[in-house]
């Protein structure tokens, strides 16, 4: 059993939307991707994970809110209409886009940065449900994701935060090299 998760750990890449291949993923696998994610590890039970799952039309509405949002917030001599083109075309290349909330509960006494860590093992959760189903996904933080009308499209309050959106597609081969320095060098054993 330790050796099958470990091979899916290991396994897991990034695959970016222009090496989606065509096909809509099955509305049930993506129900199981996004229960795995249910079950990550967060501290009082507060599960302040939040998913928006873009499908079908809602592909075109994600495209568009993106555009316009980085065009709103770029100032003219910034503006670049390849970036502009190429965050409108993202969620088309997808099968499904997941936007990745964390929502502040009532437990203050929870630091900001616990709700986000809970909140980043549910997608490790979802890339790893991914990765053994045999599809490709990519968690990306840019694109309309720093802006404040991000927030405001997906009618976030002031203390819940847009982590992110999850681009999810069938890919050809789930197979590209990877690497990694060895933990070795990472690891300090402390022993007395």
């Amino acid at each position: 059993m330790a050796s099958e998760i470990s091979a899916i750990i290991k396994g897991r890449r990034s695959f970016y939307p222009h090496e989606f291949i065509e096909g809509e993923i099955p509305k049930k696998d993506i129900e199981v991707i996004l229960e795995n994610a249910n079950w990550a590890p967060n501290h009082g039970m507060t599960e302040p994970w939040r998913f928006f799952v873009f499908a079908g039309n809602g592909l075109e509405s994600l495209s568009e809110a993106q555009g316009e949002i980085y065009k709103e917030n770029t100032n003219a001599s910034e503006f670049d209409e390849k970036r502009y083109e190429k965050l409108k075309r993202l969620p088309l290349q997808s099968s499904h886009v997941i936007a990745i909330i964390m929502q502040r509960g009532n437990n203050k006494k929870i630091p900001v940065i616990e709700e986000v860590e809970a909140v980043a093992c549910a997608v490790q959760n979802m890339a790893l449900t991914v990765t053994e189903m045999g599809y490709g996904a990519y968690w990306s933080t840019g694109g309309m994701v720093k802006f404040k009308e991000a927030k405001e499209f997906f009618g976030l309050r002031e203390e819940d935060q847009l982590l992110g959106l999850f681009y999810i597609g069938k890919v050809v081969t789930t197979k590209k090299d990877g690497k990694r320095g060895v933990i070795t060098d990472k690891v300090t054993w402390v022993n007395d």
